[in-house]
């Protein structure tokens, strides 16, 4: 039996959502690729990368889509939003005009999901600190109102990217495995392994917020 469930294998899909140019292609180009593309053009409907990270032993894909944020795709990418279990809500915090999208972003979101979904709220574009529109308290405050995980992040100088996905990717494993593995051993490894996401030793049963440092 044990043998079996190391070998499991579980796929996740994830999607990226957000106003157009706010760098969800070269997010996910980042932490799929480590590549980063300064003339990256819109996403036209959807593309999607794989991913493959490891949990607790256990091999565990996401996959990870990238849908169109201009408002001519809306209706074709609500599509996309069915099966998923994950999110990654991105603005660019050098224009306001995205951060006040968010509010729509989630409601599509919850609107299409009927699963739990592990949200995490993306300051993108933390290396243009000094043209920033939006600050890190008001993105925290919104995530925390929201209940949801935060991170600043930078797809040019990779800050925090690999972080972002795989706390949304534990998240989703951490609420999948209380689902569907009801071993009681499994269950008290669980509480006592929990992936611990606060930074400087913070209390890992609290929802973690993390920022980028200011350059």
């Amino acid at each position: 039996m044990e043998d079996d469930e190391q070998g499991e294998e579980y796929l996740f899909k994830i999607v990226l959502i957000g106003d157009s140019a706010v760098g969800k292609s070269n997010l996910l180009s980042r932490f799929a690729l480590d590549e980063f593309d300064i003339h990256t053009k819109a996403t036209i409907g959807v593309e999607f990368q794989t991913q493959v990270v490891e949990i607790d032993g256990r091999e565990v894909k996401a996959q990870i889509w990238d849908t169109a944020g201009q408002e001519r795709f809306r209706a074709v990418t609500s599509a996309y939003y069915r099966g998923a279990v994950g999110a990654l809500i991105v603005y660019d915090i050098t224009r306001r005009i995205t951060f006040e999208s968010v509010k729509r972003w989630l409601d599509e979101l919850d609107t299409h999901c009927d699963t739990t979904v592990a949200r995490m709220l993306v300051g993108n574009k933390c290396d243009l600190d000094n043209i920033r529109e939006v600050s890190t308290e008001e993105g925290k405050a919104f995530a925390e109102a929201e209940g949801l995980f935060f991170m600043e992040t930078s797809a040019l100088d990779s800050t925090n990217v690999q972080i972002s996905f795989e706390i949304v990717i534990r998240e989703i494993y951490k609420n999948i495995s209380r689902k569907v593995l009801n071993s009681d051993s499994y269950k008290a490894e669980l509480s006592v392994n929990r992936v611990t996401l606060a930074k400087d030793g913070a209390d890992s049963s609290s929802r973690s917020i993390y920022s980028c440092c200011a350059r």
